[in-house]
């Protein structure tokens, strides 16, 4: 019976949140070495309102109106930075500061003043996301998984982010040497004919992608967290970049699934009747390892050097 009860309540959840965890922790390697680790962030706060936008204008959750949403934010916070530092005559920096809190905060107004929460589209979700809700209805047992019927029943936020997860990771080992060339020596890259500034662009575009397609379920708590803190522990395990990938995969999925279960099971340990949030619990499970790697990791005192 526990058995049933876990497919139909839990391993939907696990499964995206991990996934989701994955496809922000893959590019998030790139971003660490070019210290564009914040990009996540930036991301994060930037397509909120550009999906609030998208939703009040389609009525549509689907994927294509939200790409398009937060593509159109993005153009919008580009003329916006440019324009800023233009007329104020300030750093890039502080543009962008501006311009993407500015932006977040508008998309929480959105939220806030539309009636958005009968469609999982709320502050709350948006912050938090919706994992605990992300049920399998359909699921009588682990043989459900060979059902297609029972498999047509699946949240449609699991086969979205498994299909951004397995493009990220597609293109990763496609562009493999010239990302790796163009992150570590951009000149050189530059003088092997490689596109330099059209691989930063998407890199970029790429994060973007994987933050739209895990923003809905898990929300911007948990994208954040998974940009930065797999790869920046990762990055403090291996002075090699194959190695430090790979380390970034197996902490995103830990974080996800120890912070799933510790998220409704630490609660009851402790003698409270209550469950905390899913994503919340992964976000600090995550802080928690990049913690622990920056005190016990066998290179944390040469994170300033290059990885090879």
């Amino acid at each position: 019976m526990m058995g049933a009860e876990f497919v139909q309540l839990s391993l939907t959840p696990i499964l995206i949140g991990t996934l989701s965890a994955i496809a922000c922790a893959l590019p998030g390697n790139f971003l660490i070495l070019r210290r564009q680790a914040l990009i996540g962030d930036a991301i994060s706060h930037v397509v909120l309102p550009g999906i609030v936008v998208a939703f009040l204008v389609t009525g549509s959750l689907a994927s294509l109106p939200m790409l398009a949403g937060a593509a159109g934010a993005a153009l919008v916070a580009v003329f916006l930075i440019e324009t800023i530092r233009r007329l104020g005559r300030i750093e890039p920096g502080a543009a962008m500061g501006v311009v993407f809190t500015s932006m977040f905060a508008g998309g929480v107004l959105l939220l806030e003043q539309s009636d958005t929460s009968g469609v999982h589209l709320d502050v709350e979700h948006a912050l938090m996301g919706n994992l605990e809700s992300l049920i399998w209805f359909d699921a009588t047992g682990w043989a459900s998984l060979l059902d297609p019927a029972a498999v047509a029943g699946l949240p449609p936020e699991l086969p979205r982010i498994a299909l951004v997860a397995a493009a990220i990771t597609v293109l990763m080992l496609v562009f493999w040497r010239p990302l790796k060339l163009s992150t570590f020596d951009e000149g050189f890259a530059a003088t092997l004919g490689l596109p330099v500034r059209l691989i930063g662009l998407a890199l970029v575009a790429v994060s973007a992608v994987a933050a739209v397609a895990a923003f809905d379920a898990v929300g911007s708590i948990i994208v954040i967290a998974m940009f930065i803190c797999p790869p920046a522990a990762a990055r403090l395990m291996t002075e090699r970049l194959e190695h430090q990938v790979a380390w970034s995969v197996l902490f995103a999925t830990l974080a996800a699934v120890l912070g799933y279960v510790l998220a409704g099971y630490g609660p009851l340990w402790f003698g409270s009747p209550n469950a905390v949030s899913a994503a919340g619990m992964i976000a600090t499970v995550s802080g928690a390892i990049l913690a622990i790697a920056c005190i016990a990791a066998p290179h944390r005192r040469r994170i300033g050097q290059p990885a090879g």
